[in-house]
């Protein structure tokens, strides 16, 4: 616990990650926090941005490949913010590379997620993968909001060790609609849209 007060604390201090709800509340709802991905300290900014009470019960969801290999950084990943680890190794076609998601959202678990897969040093987010289609479809009841993280991509681009002082905001949206037997496609575009206007 003390963990994540701290890294909270050094985050505020660093890049603000003011939270500025737009359309929506912060309330335990079951949801699934999607947002563009522009650094390391996305995760954690969109976190610390939630209540104290919204964060115990949220879980950002990060590559076992890449956070758990072990030292600091798998330590602050699993006491600092709870991350909920995916395996993105393996034979796909013998088992779901979403199951842990699914698992987390049926235990009222909510999640962060980032929809391109990887980070951009950009503005505006790339297409959005398929995984978050998949958990529309299989966890309904969730509720979908766009979050848009602004200047991050400035404050710690990709190859940077230390973020630059800048601030920083995270600009939560709507809950996205859900629309009966929408296409792929369609559902994807419209939900990086929301991530867009947010922009």
């Amino acid at each position: 616990m003390w963990l994540s007060y701290l890294l909270t604390f050094v985050l505020r201090v660093l890049v603000g990650a003011q939270a500025r709800w737009i359309g929506s509340r912060p309330e335990a709802r079951l949801r699934i926090y999607y947002a563009n991905h522009t650094s390391h300290m996305d995760t954690l900014a969109l976190w610390c941005a939630l209540p104290t009470e919204l964060r115990a019960t949220t879980r950002p969801v990060a590559a076992r490949d890449y956070w758990s290999g072990g030292g600091i950084k798998s330590y602050v990943a699993t006491h600092g913010f709870n991350v909920l680890f995916i395996d993105r190794s393996g034979d796909r076609a013998e088992r779901d590379p979403l199951a842990p998601l699914h698992d987390a959202l049926a235990r009222g678990e909510s999640l962060i997620i980032f929809p391109e897969g990887t980070r951009t040093a950009q503005a505006l987010p790339n297409a959005f993968r398929s995984g978050l289609y998949h958990l529309a479809q299989k966890v309904p009841e969730a509720e979908l909001i766009p979050v848009y993280l602004d200047n991050l991509y400035r404050s710690m681009p990709k190859g940077s060790l230390l973020p630059v002082p800048l601030t920083c905001s995270v600009r939560f949206g709507a809950p996205l609609a859900r629309i009966a037997d929408e296409p792929k496609d369609a559902f994807l575009a419209r939900a990086r849209q929301a991530v867009v206007d947010l922009a």
